[in-house]
């Protein structure tokens, strides 16, 4: 990239030639790739200051504008797909066959979805003499991921778009390739100048200066619970609206009439996707007890049939871990479950055999886990899942919302009514039956400790959207 010291402001790039610069390193070689600027609160002032004068005449644009605008956007983001594609792979390891099918694919469609919802979406309906009018909230501070790069950039943006809002966004610092492409995306796409702007750098000096600056109306933050606590902190005296999706220990039961050869292998790969960094992520497989040791060989099976390597070449399935310190994490982790008496049924500690460099972990799976055990507690983000046994399912219900965390979750069953009646009662803010299909318009966000408000579809728009009411109308 050759924006090593530039923000996006105010419809162009600008140069700042004292910026300090962040390395950006590829996981699976660990060298540095490049750099990027870390901005600071003078950044956050000038990018601010143009969402601000940009704002009223957004906010008053025609949807049909928006809607033309989000169309554009969506066909660059297709055109561009491939170079999206490797700057993810060299940002954050992840294998280029899943950058391509998921992590580019999904991004495209929050733009889509977005852009359908808006055509329909009533600003102003009256009843009696009443009006109710939804209007953009104002100038919205985005916070990004360094997981799902541009998947999460789309899936705030677009909303805050189609709403009327203007935009600063602030992407995770360890993969702003993708959103270093964004923004020359959304110059080309023909934005008009203020209502998108870019400034890169840390939480603690570019976040922290969008999430207790006055002029900012709305903070949207997708990181760890830790982060989400920081930013609403720091946006309480400005009394802005905060929408945070943190953390995740989700759960995955498998009730007993489930067919494990299915039910097993899938819930392995979607606690494993992405390298198991996705906070939604199945992480721990509820299982009866009794299938205990048919659960362990399916999943043993499953993991050994695993492609951990070089996420360039097409026939990987997992990747490195996209960090050092997560790498680090993950070790610890793998760790506590060892020391704490689980038992390893796949994985461990180090690197897979035949790799010697790199940010690679093995996929791994502990079984004869008890809900006082730190990995079955503690969000991990790395390939790690946990086997935990219940005797019915009652015991299972139990043990899915004995966490601190409600954002995803999972149940399989032959019986549809029964699945049907274990979801109603698990405390998350998405729950799938039988491994469905993703779905844009599926609002998303959590309970308790994985957040407040909702992300994607109708939900996500409405977020970055005030009710005002008129009498007498």
């Amino acid at each position: 990239m050759k924006r090593e010291n530039q923000f996006y402001i105010n419809g162009e790039w600008q140069s700042f030639a004292d910026v300090n610069l962040l390395p950006v390193v590829d996981p699976a070689s660990e060298q540095v790739t490049g750099h990027v600027a870390a901005g600071n609160a003078r950044h956050v002032d000038l990018a601010v200051a143009a969402a601000r004068a940009a704002f009223p005449a957004f906010a008053q644009s025609p949807v049909s504008e928006r809607v033309a605008l989000l169309k554009r956007m969506h066909a660059l983001v297709m055109e561009r797909a491939e170079q999206f594609a490797q700057a993810m792979v060299s940002e954050m390891g992840t294998p280029i066959s899943f950058a391509r099918s998921s992590q580019v694919f999904f991004g495209a469609e929050h733009i889509r979805v977005q852009m359908e919802t808006l055509q329909t979406y009533p600003f102003l309906s009256v009843k009696e003499g009443l009006a109710t009018a939804k209007e953009a909230i104002g100038v919205c501070a985005l916070i990004t991921p360094w997981n799902w790069p541009l998947y999460q950039i789309t899936a705030k943006v677009a909303p805050a778009i189609a709403a009327g809002c203007t935009i600063v966004l602030k992407p995770s610092e360890l993969s702003p390739y993708s959103a270093l492409l964004f923004a020359e995306l959304m110059h080309d796409a023909g934005t008009p100048p203020g209502v998108f702007n870019l400034v890169t750098g840390t939480g603690e000096a570019v976040g922290a200066a969008l999430s207790s600056h006055p002029d900012v109306d709305m903070i949207s933050i997708t990181g760890s619970t830790r982060a989400g606590v920081l930013v609403a902190q720091a946006a309480a005296p400005t009394i802005k609206r905060v929408v945070q999706e943190l953390g995740g220990k989700s759960p995955n039961i498998l009730l007993d009439d489930a067919d494990f050869e299915v039910a097993v292998p899938k819930g392995l790969q979607a606690g494993m996707r992405n390298a198991g960094q996705s906070c939604s992520a199945p992480t721990r497989m509820l299982v009866p007890a009794h299938r205990l040791a048919e659960v362990e060989a399916l999943a043993r099976n499953t993991v050994h049939a695993m492609v951990v390597g070089d996420p360039r070449d097409a026939a990987t399935t997992m990747g490195p871990i996209a960090n050092r310190a997560q790498f680090d994490r993950v070790q610890s982790m793998i760790r506590a479950g060892i020391d704490g008496g689980a038992k390893l049924v796949a994985g461990g500690l180090g690197r897979p055999d035949g790799i010697e460099s790199g940010l690679f972990v093995q996929p791994t799976v502990f079984s004869e886990v008890t809900t006082d055990m730190r990995i079955a507690r503690e969000e991990i983000f790395g390939p790690v899942l946990v086997i935990m046994p219940y005797r019915d399912e009652e015991e299972a219900i139990a043990i899915a919302n004995d966490t601190v965390y409600g954002l995803g979750a999972h149940v399989q069953s032959a019986d549809i009514d029964r699945a049907r009646r274990v979801a109603s009662r698990i405390r998350a803010g998405q729950v799938h039956i039988n491994y469905p299909a993703w779905n844009g318009a599926a609002a998303f966000g959590g309970y308790k400790q994985s957040g407040n408000g909702r992300e994607y579809g109708v939900h996500g728009l409405e977020e970055y959207l005030e009710t005002k009411s008129i009498l007498g109308y």
